[in-house]
């Protein structure tokens, strides 16, 4: 009757379409066997063919979700998306800091949908950097948004280049940075881990399928999973990354809507 259940909270955008922000997180939080939590910072009316509206909601509406949560309920892990102004910035930077015992977070750098839609104003981008990056216990950046950060013309696209903007990254003050190499060219998907001054790479072969709305959610909300149940960020990495492969390989056989459709978080469960 005391046994708890494992908490992963997520702090992130709204996807009426589900693929997406707060209902991938909360599904692959579920398909791992933890329990969800969430704090929606914007609602988005969207579908598989792009982002129509944002509605972002007000720093009280997201400082009261979070102290209603943190004040009953324990917090393993902490997962971060779509934050989408300063003001939201500012608040979750400040709430963070409320948080007790010292739960990982987990930082996916949202800058854009998977449709280009611009989800956080370029002026937001260094206040993000200032607040939240000291913050997080891992950070996980795409191509694209690897190099907007650190301020490079073009997405790294040698190892050396990714390692190099690894580095870059990790002297904000987060904790490792894992820089996700999915919109790399070619049939091989490799993600560079910086983590205890070490580099770790994830190599495997890249899914073709045109249902990859939400894969970037999905694995850093993976990832927290993994490690609000105790695993190390190199272990919870190579972990969300078998999980996420699977969910594109099972949802690759899907039809949904007119455009990208969502991964099959469920995977495991369904026949």
């Amino acid at each position: 009757m005391n046994k708890a259940y494992t908490t992963v909270l997520t702090i992130a955008g709204s996807d009426s379409s589900g693929g997406a922000g707060i209902q991938a997180d909360i599904k692959t939080f579920a398909a791992l066997e933890c329990f969800g939590l969430s704090v929606i910072t914007a609602l988005t009316a969207q579908n598989s063919t792009g982002v129509n509206a944002i509605y972002p909601l007000d720093e009280t509406c997201i400082r009261e979700q979070f102290r209603s949560i943190s004040m009953d309920i324990a917090i393993d892990a902490v997962k971060i998306g779509m934050l989408g102004s300063a003001a939201a910035i500012k608040t979750v930077s400040a709430l963070l800091r409320e948080l007790k015992g010292n739960p990982p977070v987990i930082l996916d750098t949202v800058l854009a949908s998977t449709g280009g839609t611009p989800l956080l104003p370029p002026d937001a981008i260094p206040l993000m950097k200032k607040e939240i990056f000291p913050l997080a216990s891992l950070i996980t950046p795409n191509l694209p948004e690897a190099a907007l950060l650190t301020g490079m013309k073009h997405p790294p696209g040698t190892q050396k280049a990714i390692e190099s903007a690894a580095t870059h990254l990790l002297e904000t003050g987060t904790a490792a940075v894992l820089v996700k190499g999915g919109h790399r060219d070619g049939n091989e998907c490799r993600d560079c881990l910086l983590y205890d001054n070490r580099f770790f790479w994830y190599s495997s072969a890249k899914i073709m399928t045109g249902n990859t709305h939400g894969t970037g959610c999905t694995l850093s909300s993976a990832i927290a999973a993994f490690m609000a149940r105790g695993e190390t960020t190199d272990s919870a990495v190579a972990k969300a990354k078998v999980y996420i492969d699977d969910a594109l390989q099972a949802g690759a056989s899907y039809r949904f809507g007119n455009g990208n459709g969502p991964l099959h978080h469920f995977h495991r469960f369904w026949l």
